[in-house]
């Protein structure tokens, strides 16, 4: 079984928001589209909007191409630098606003047990991942090129595309390159994904 296993641009379909701000494209959901766990989107938002509320879901949120400054009911304010990550609860939907123009954004959405880690960093040359049993990688690559490489294996791929890395605990992860990733850890494997 293949440890690389590249996520099609054709699977991936794009919806466009009920307020006209923006739209969002779903790269992937577990453990099926209608009763997800986990989902992994990329928010294109051209406008100030509010966002709609997922109750029963933790957020984490990285903006991708320009700052956003969150707005949330309680009064507080995060301001988000490009590439920067922040965690917050679904209920409380916070208002965005977009200091330098549009951006986009991407999404690692949790419920119920699911348990995931969102992380965004340059590459420039190697880096490692640890393995661990029944907690898959997601790459993006957001600029740049890499090879991804888990032992004899390896994929190349370009800035826009993205991958799952389904390595064993004694297997080694290299990622080689220059540029900029999106790195998602999930607890609960990608089988069954469904893209939407």
């Amino acid at each position: 079984m293949s440890a690389l296993r590249p996520v099609p641009a054709d699977a991936l379909r794009t919806q466009a928001w009920a307020n006209g701000a923006g739209t969002t494209t779903v790269i992937a959901s577990g453990p099926d589209e209608s009763n997800w766990q986990w989902r992994l989107s990329i928010a294109d938002i051209t406008q100030d909007c509010a966002f709609s509320p997922y109750p029963g879901t933790q957020r984490q949120f990285v903006a991708l191409d320009a700052p956003i400054h969150l707005h949330f009911g309680d009064q507080r304010d995060v301001s988000l630098l490009r590439l920067s990550v922040t965690h917050f609860d679904g209920a409380d939907a916070p208002h965005a606003q977009l200091p330098e123009g549009p951006t986009r954004a991407f999404n690692l959405m949790l419920r119920g047990d699911a348990e995931g880690n969102l992380i965004a960093r340059p590459l420039n040359g190697s880096m490692w991942l640890p393995a661990r049993e029944s907690w898959p990688w997601f790459v993006y690559l957001l600029s740049g090129q890499a090879e991804v490489r888990v032992e004899d294996e390896q994929m190349n791929i370009e800035a826009g595309s993205s991958l799952w890395i389904d390595a064993l605990p004694r297997q080694r992860i290299r990622i080689e390159g220059g540029g900029e990733l999106l790195l998602v850890q999930l607890a609960q494997g990608p089988r069954g994904v469904s893209a939407t």
